[in-house]
């Protein structure tokens, strides 16, 4: 699922990602959000192709904000899991709610309430937004989390997104040097299953096939990563490809915070370069 720490254990048994959604599309790009799942990207392909890179087996796939806060003795199945407000819903399928939604062409934002991935809590002391804006080279996706309760949650590796892609997307590239945007050589390799954690100097990091194409995301404030590939089959839906950009924060009484995410598909040379104007715009 959606765990840094503790990863997937058991796959849900069916998928629930295709009730509600809303297409946003311009001449680049198609992208899919899914309001039965608190709005969460859930397909990102090329405008032309019905080729949908993003994995939606369940609501904790997608890409999608996703929290973390104390152990509380939740169990996710039969395994002990923590407070984890997640904007899809829960492992067993249930939906997220959307308070305030505002759609156009190639624009979109999104309000939603989260729910508690382990319990189904609805936890109305938390809201997550998400404004999502196509442009030629890249999608840009802003996310705002705010946490309006009274715990004091202890710091925790912080998903940001959390990001699941097809499972034939199986080669994770990343630079993880010491001299950044200089062109020096990419780091390149297939995950293990539970978790790795990873350096990423330049902020970014995309999983490709065996024609080097893929999807990837920037995320300026992440220095570090996790990833993960499940399932041995990669024609299976419960496999997939999994990395998250991760911070280290903790969520207190009136803990707010706002981070933005560029995502584009090609080479990774294509997208290495796309990222670097990103970085390299004032």
């Amino acid at each position: 699922m959606l765990g840094t720490v503790c990863a997937q254990t058991k796959p849900a048994t069916a998928s629930r990602t295709q009730e509600n959604m809303h297409w946003l599309t311009n001449k680049t790009f198609k992208v899919g959000l899914n309001t039965s799942s608190g709005g969460a990207i859930a397909w990102i392909g090329e405008a032309a192709s019905e080729r949908n890179l993003i994995n939606n087996f369940d609501r904790g796939r997608l890409v999608q904000q996703s929290w973390y806060g104390g152990e509380d003795g939740s169990r996710w199945d039969q395994q002990l899991w923590r407070w984890n407000p997640v904007q899809g819903g829960d492992w067993r399928g249930k939906s997220a709610m959307v308070l305030e939604q505002r759609h156009a062409l190639d624009e979109s934002y999104v309000k939603s309430q989260p729910v508690h991935w382990a319990t189904g809590a609805e936890l109305s002391d938390c809201v997550m937004e998400q404004t999502v804006k196509l442009h030629s080279e890249w999608i840009h996706v802003h996310y705002r989390f705010q946490y309006n309760g009274q715990k004091f949650h202890p710091a925790h590796h912080q998903e940001l997104p959390a990001f699941f892609v097809d499972a034939s997307l199986a080669t994770l590239v990343r630079y993880e040097g010491a001299s950044p945007w200089t062109g020096d050589t990419l780091s390149r390799h297939q995950p293990l299953f539970p978790n790795e954690y990873k350096p990423i100097t330049e902020h970014w990091a995309a999983y490709v096939d065996d024609q080097d194409y893929g999807i990837g995301c920037f995320v300026p404030i992440a220095e570090e990563m996790t990833c993960y590939r499940y399932g041995a089959d990669p024609k299976q839906p419960s496999s997939c490809s999994y990395f998250s950009p991760i911070r280290t924060l903790a969520i207190q009484p009136g803990f707010q915070f706002e981070y933005d995410v560029w995502i584009s598909l090609g080479t990774s040379a294509e997208l290495r370069a796309r990222f670097a104007r990103v970085h390299n715009t004032p």
